[in-house]
């Protein structure tokens, strides 16, 4: 199934403050599951690498962090952010697919893939168990697509958001995939050794362009929206940028770690 979110100025974004959050708030769990230096880590589903250098730069010069994603576009974002840093590297692959050392990596990380990918979550996290060495780890990070909360909100953007999970329900994929991780990396034949809930709650910063914005053009083909759509909600985020009290926004993000038998 083909990856929807374009990326663009925004969407780059997007995924570095995403990045950054992730790193401040897991960062303990990464280090338990063995993201440390020397470490060798692949990041399935890497995107345009926002986390992949800040992988490769945990794990220095004496560790590897292999990226892997099925997008070209992402795979050369990726490449070039990671320039300069011989531990890192990304090539095209799919998450169930990847190409990379069976039971090559300390640490699998896949964040917010599963949820674009409906009817082969588990397809894919066997796949990254097979990844891990002998008492290695799966790292998923994932969100329940329900529970995305923003007050005070804009009606054209709610309507964004509902049109954007009636585009993922249409495309077989699950919204609720965060709640499921445990279960997932379970049926992998790994122990699960974190399951949590893990935000994030925050302001709303200006320029932030939300994933249903990134879909717009996949979601026009599709049937979910038009040309007058995408004024409407544009003119809406125009409007928020300019609110001096920036709007909290609430994302019902989970993170788990399963371990791989000896």
């Amino acid at each position: 199934m083909s990856y929807t979110l374009k990326l663009s100025a925004e969407e780059l974004a997007r995924y570095r403050m995403m990045a950054e959050q992730a790193q401040v708030t897991e960062s303990a769990d990464w280090a338990a599951a063995g993201i440390s230096p020397g470490a060798r880590v692949a990041d399935i589903g890497c995107g345009p690498g926002a986390l992949l250098r800040v992988l490769a730069e945990l794990v220095g010069p004496g560790g590897a962090a292999h990226g892997v994603d099925q997008d070209p576009d992402a795979v050369a974002a990726a490449t070039e952010l990671v320039a300069g840093l011989g531990q890192a590297s990304a090539r095209v692959g799919s998450a169930a697919d990847t190409g990379l050392e069976s039971g090559g990596y300390d640490a699998v990380m896949c964040r917010h893939v599963l949820a674009h990918n409906g009817g082969r979550e588990l397809e894919i996290v066997a796949h990254l168990a097979t990844l891990a060495r002998p008492r290695g780890a799966v790292v998923l990070a994932d969100v329940d697509g329900t529970a995305v909360r923003v007050h005070p909100d804009d009606p054209a953007l709610a309507d964004l958001d509902e049109r954007y999970r009636a585009f993922h329900r249409a495309r077989g994929n699950d919204l609720l995939v965060g709640v499921r991780l445990g279960w997932l990396l379970e049926q992998a034949g790994l122990a699960v050794e974190v399951f949590k809930h893990v935000g994030p709650l925050m302001r709303v910063p200006p320029g932030l362009r939300p994933p249903g914005w990134a879909a717009r053009e996949a979601m026009v083909a599709e049937g979910f929206a038009d040309a007058e759509d995408l004024v409407r909600w544009e003119q809406a985020f125009i409007r928020y940028d300019q609110l001096a009290q920036r709007p909290w926004i609430h994302v019902a993000g989970f993170l788990a770690v399963g371990r791989r038998p000896a």
